[in-house]
């Protein structure tokens, strides 16, 4: 499936052109709650990474069901460096790709990256949704920005993600005994309905259904 991007930008920009561009983008961001009885279907999508080559891959589900409908996942060299805050540059072009191999675009992304939990609050979700124009969640394994106090053991329990004062996300426990995932906003939702979509769609595990899924299938049968 063609995808049609509504910003379009080369991904092999020096570092301090990517910066820019990131900051220029950022103003494109857009903050609002997010109707989940509106949703059909919600993707995971993540990346790996092996011997100079990056897997992007995407789980798309059913949002009422949880029924994996499509999946997808691309492999190829990976074509720009490792720099701090520019993760979307790295990976975007891979994740982009495996999108346009599925049938349909599904109505809402779960990032396995930052969104506004970003130094330029512009991270992978972010670049993502802006550029598809498709809400999306940054559901993050680590802090990159910030510090979050400690989370309560019973999942659901939250505790704001900040940077000097400001609010970049919150840190949230999902699984009894496993360490808490990092949810910022990436485009088109807010705060409080990305907790309540991730915890909605959670099976037990640590990390949401989706981008599970989706971590497996990246993680999985490489060339």
């Amino acid at each position: 499936m063609p995808l049609e991007l509504h910003h379009s930008h080369p991904w092999d920009l020096p570092p301090v052109e990517a910066c820019l561009l990131q900051d220029w983008l950022r103003d494109k961001v857009i903050l609002q709650p997010l109707e989940l009885g509106e949703i059909k279907t919600i993707a995971g999508v993540d990346a790996a990474y092996r011997g100079g080559q990056v897997r992007a891959a995407v789980a798309v589900l059913s949002f009422k069901t949880q029924e994996l409908r499509e999946q997808a996942a691309v492999q190829m060299p990976v074509s720009y460096p490792y720099v701090p805050g520019l993760l979307s540059f790295r990976e975007a072009p891979a994740i982009l790709e495996a999108l346009a191999r599925l049938n349909t675009l599904p109505d809402v992304l779960i990032v396995d990256g930052h969104g506004r939990a970003h130094p330029r609050r512009f991270g992978l979700a972010c670049h993502l949704g802006v550029l598809l124009e498709l809400p999306t969640i940054g559901c993050a394994k680590a802090v990159f920005v910030g510090q979050a106090a400690p989370v309560g053991e019973e999942p659901g329990s939250t505790s704001e993600l900040c940077l000097n004062g400001e609010l970049l996300g919150l840190a949230l426990r999902t699984r009894r005994h496993a360490k808490p995932v990092y949810i910022s906003v990436g485009h088109r939702v807010d705060l409080p309905s990305a907790i309540q979509l991730v915890l909605a769609r959670g099976r037990g595990y640590r990390l949401p259904e989706p981008l599970r899924l989706a971590h497996r299938l990246a993680s999985e049968n490489w060339e």
